[in-house]
C-alpha cells in the first residue's frame, strides 16, 4: 500500500496516476473526497492535525508520501505545519513506514548561483522559516536513526492542470490560451526554474521504489533555468501568439493583496521573482539516469493537449 497524505493537489494527483499505472494499491488521504476510477485506489478521510487519524491512515502502508498543501497564510503555516510534521513523524516511527516529504525551496532564501542539496538554509521570509523548521525536524529524526525518510524538493511548478494554482500556468499559459496578454511576476530578465508536474510525480515515484535513496534530500529533475522573457517567448510560440506581457511589480502585488489574502501571502516571496532563482537537480539525474522534460516540450504538450481540449 502506498499512502498519499494531503491528496488532491497537482503533484499528488500525478503521483497517484504513476502508482496506478504500475499496479500499486493507493490510499488517498485528505479531509475532502478525492475520487479515482481505479479499483486499487481508495480514499480515506483524515485530518493531518489529528495524530490518531494520521496513525490510522498510515497503518498498513509500505511508503507514505507527505504532499500536503496548507492554506497559503503565514499564521496557518506557523500553527499547523509543525503539528502536521510531528504527527506524521510519530506515525511512521510507530508503524516503521518509509516517508517521502514533498518540499519546496523557501528555506534556502535568496541564493547566489544554483540551489543544490548542499545549499544551507537561510530563509528571508516567514514562510521560509517554517519550511526550514519542519525540514530540520524531519532530518534530525533521520540522523538519529529513528526513521527512514527523504525530502523530495522541487522549485515552482507548471503543468498543474488539476487546479491552476501555478503562477506560470495562470499568468502565462492560460492567458495566451485565451488570446490575452501574459503577465510576468517580477523581473523578466532574471533566471527562473520551473519543474514540470509529470516530472515531479515520476521522480517522487522513483524515490518510493528505491529504498536505497532514503535518508537524504533530493532535488527533483528540473530543466536548466531560463530568463522570464524566454519562457514568455516559448509559451507565445506554442499558442501562436505574440510574446506580449505586463510586468507585475511588488507594489502591484501589494495592492492586489489588499483584496486577495492568497496574493497577499505571495508578497514576502517576491524576491524569488526579482532575482535569479536557479535550481540544480544533477544529483537526481545522475543517480536515476533521467533528465527533465525540456521547457519547450512541456509547454507544447500542454498547449496541444490540455488547453486545446478546454477550447473544444
Amino acid at each position: 500500500m502506498h499512502t498519499i497524505l494531503g491528496a488532491g493537489g497537482p503533484v499528488s494527483n500525478a503521483l497517484c496516476r504513476q502508482l496506478e499505472q504500475h499496479q500499486h494499491s493507493v490510499r488517498l488521504v485528505s479531509r475532502r473526497p478525492v475520487s479515482s476510477q481505479n479499483s486499487h485506489t481508495s480514499w480515506m478521510k483524515a485530518d493531518l492535525l489529528s495524530y490518531a487519524e494520521v496513525l490510522n491512515a498510515v497503518k498498513g502502508s509500505e511508503v507514505v508520501y507527505l504532499c500536503a498543501g496548507l492554506k497559503y497564510d503565514i499564521t496557518v503555516w506557523q500553527q499547523q505545519w509543525p503539528v502536521v510534521m510531528t504527527n506524521v513523524i510519530n506515525a511512521v516511527k510507530e508503524t516503521n513506514t518509509r516517508l517521502i516529504f514533498f518540499d519546496n525551496v523557501y528555506m534556502y532564501g535568496l541564493v547566489e548561483g544554483e540551489m543544490t542539496e548542499e545549499t544551507p538554509y537561510n530563509p528571508i521570509s516567514k514562510k521560509g522559516e517554517v519550511r526550514a523548521q519542519i525540514a530540520r525536524q524531519l532530518m534530525d529524526e533521520v540522523k538519529a536513526g529513528n526513521l527512514r525518510a527523504s525530502i523530495a524538493r522541487a522549485p515552482d511548478f507548471y503543468g498543474a492542470t488539476d487546479s491552476m494554482n501555478s503562477f506560470f500556468d495562470m499568468m502565462v499559459l492560460t492567458k495566451f490560451s485565451k488570446k490575452q496578454k501574459a503577465m510576468w511576476l517580477g523581473n523578466p530578465d532574471t533566471l527562473h526554474s520551473f519543474i514540470y508536474v509529470p516530472d515531479a510525480a515520476k521522480a517522487v515515484y522513483l524515490l518510493g521504489q528505491n529504498p536505497d535513496s532514503d535518508n537524504q534530500t533530493w532535488h527533483l529533475p528540473t530543466a536548466k533555468s531560463l530568463k522570464g522573457r524566454n519562457f514568455i517567448t516559448l509559451a507565445a510560440e506554442a499558442f501562436e501568439e505574440k510574446p506580449k506581457f505586463t510586468r507585475v511589480n511588488k507594489l502591484m502585488l501589494q495592492t492586489l493583496g489588499l483584496f486577495n489574502p492568497t496574493i497577499q501571502g505571495t508578497v514576502e516571496m517576491y524576491y524569488q521573482y526579482q532575482y535569479d532563482y536557479q535550481f540544480n537537480s544533477e544529483k537526481f539525474e545522475k543517480a536515476f539516469k533521467i533528465t527533465a522534460v525540456p521547457y519547450k516540450t512541456g509547454i507544447e504538450e500542454l498547449s496541444t493537449n490540455f488547453y486545446r481540449e478546454k477550447r473544444v
